[in-house]
C-alpha cells in the first residue's frame, strides 16, 4: 500500500475500514472521490459485509477542494467533464447509497460541505460529540452541489434542511442527532470502539436482506411507497434462495429468535 494513498483499506474480519488520509483536510474532489470508489469496490470484491468510512486526519472532511470551483468559474460554467472523475457528484452518492453492503460513516473533527454530503451517502452516521457539522456552501455563494440538500430534507424535513443550507451554520453532533440527521453521538474517546461495534452488528446480519432493505428504502424515498411496493417481489428474489434465510429459519425453530448465525450469502 502506497504511503501517499488518499484512502487506505484495512480488513478486520468481514469488515473493511476505509481511512481517508488526503492531506490536509480530506477535501472532496475528483481525486478523493476516485480513491473512495476504488477502495469501496475492492472491499466489495473482498467479500466485506460492512464498510466503515473514517478519517485518519484531524477532521473527517473540511469540505470541497476550492480549486475545482475556481477553475469552473474561470471556464464560465459548472461543467465537470475535464476533471478526470470516474463518477459525477450525484453518480457518486448513488453509487454509495445503492451499494449492497452497509456503509457506516464515523465522524470526528469537522464535517462540512461536501464532507457532510459524503457522510449522508452512508447508511449509518456515528459522530463524536465534539464534532462540528454543517452545510456551509452558502458562505462561498454556493449551495450543496452533490445532492446534500435533498438528502437533508429526506432525513430532517424541508424547514431544517433549508435552515442548514441557507444559514450555513456549524452544528454540534448531539443537536443533529436529535434532529435525526445522524444516528448516534458518542464521546470522542469512544468513537472507534462504538463504530466497530455497530459495524460488527451490521456485518453479522443477513447481508442479502440488508441489500434488499437498502434498495427498497432508496426506491421509497425517491419514487414513493407505491414504487417500492411494486419493486418488492423483484428485490426479494435473492433472499428466498439465500443460505441466511435457511439458517435463520432453522435457528428460530431450534433456539428461538435472535440467535441465528448468518454467512452473508
Amino acid at each position: 500500500m502506497s504511503e501517499d494513498a488518499l484512502v487506505t483499506r484495512e480488513q478486520r474480519g468481514n469488515i473493511s475500514v476505509l481511512t481517508m488520509t488526503y492531506r490536509p483536510y480530506n477535501l472532496l474532489g475528483p481525486k478523493l472521490i476516485n480513491a473512495i470508489v476504488r477502495e469501496v469496490e475492492q472491499a466489495q470484491q473482498a467479500g466485506s459485509r460492512a464498510i466503515v468510512l473514517r478519517s485518519g486526519l484531524r477532521h473527517f472532511s473540511a469540505g470541497a477542494d476550492l480549486d475545482i470551483f475556481e477553475k469552473r468559474v474561470a471556464q464560465g460554467g459548472g461543467g465537470a467533464a475535464d476533471e478526470e472523475r470516474r463518477l459525477s457528484g450525484v453518480e457518486f452518492l448513488r453509487f454509495m447509497e445503492l451499494l449492497p453492503i452497509p456503509l457506516i460513516a464515523s465522524v470526528h473533527g469537522v464535517c462540512l460541505g461536501g464532507g457532510l454530503e459524503l457522510a449522508l451517502s452512508c447508511d449509518y452516521i456515528i459522530a463524536a460529540s465534539s464534532a462540528k457539522i454543517g452545510s456551509v456552501e452558502a458562505t462561498l455563494g454556493l449551495h450543496p452541489l452533490l445532492g446534500g440538500i435533498q438528502r437533508q430534507a429526506q432525513r430532517i424535513g424541508a424547514a431544517r434542511a433549508k435552515e442548514m443550507s441557507m444559514l450555513a451554520r456549524r452544528y454540534d453532533a448531539p443537536t443533529l442527532e436529535r434532529w435525526g440527521l445522524i444516528n448516534l453521538t458518542v464521546p470522542e474517546e469512544q468513537l472507534e470502539t462504538a463504530t466497530m461495534a455497530i459495524a460488527e452488528e451490521f456485518a453479522q446480519g443477513p447481508t442479502l436482506a440488508h441489500a434488499a432493505t437498502k434498495e427498497l428504502v432508496h426506491i421509497a424515498v425517491n419514487d414513493g411507497v407505491t414504487a417500492a411496493d411494486e419493486a418488492m417481489a423483484r428485490v426479494q428474489v435473492p433472499i428466498w434462495a439465500s443460505e441466511d434465510l435457511k439458517a435463520g429459519l432453522a435457528s428460530f425453530r431450534k433456539n428461538g429468535p435472535g440467535l441465528a448465525k448468518f454467512a452473508g450469502r
